[in-house]
């Protein structure tokens, strides 16, 4: 059984207590309150991150935006080279006529 004590507090707030509290205790409906108010204030306290996860992110970023950047240039060599088949070599070429009308029309 949990040890009791008593609260000494203004009759208008007893009053406030009584009217608003419904079909808990005084004691339940107090609990609630601070309990309530308490994890209001955990949810207010502002997201901080340290210098550490802020240099972690960017390296990570960095490392991404280098992985990115070996992709395309290796795709990119990988399609300038010459096609070995003609099939491959006609549809490079189709493609670039493509490109080249492209470009034309919208000027």
């Amino acid at each position: 059984m949990s040890e009791k004590r008593i609260l000494i507090v203004d009759a208008e707030l007893v009053k406030k207590i009584d009217e608003n509290r419904n079909d808990l205790s005084r004691s339940e409906f107090l609990h609630f309150l601070i309990d309530s108010q308490l994890k209001d204030e955990v949810k207010k306290q502002p997201q901080v991150i340290t210098r550490d996860e802020l240099h972690q992110f960017q390296e990570g970023t960095k490392e991404l935006l280098r992985s990115f950047l070996d992709f395309f240039i290796t795709y990119g060599l990988e399609l300038g080279r010459r096609p070995e088949s003609e099939q491959l070599q006609e549809l490079s070429q189709r493609l670039q006529a493509l490109g080249s009308s492209g470009k034309s029309k919208s000027l």
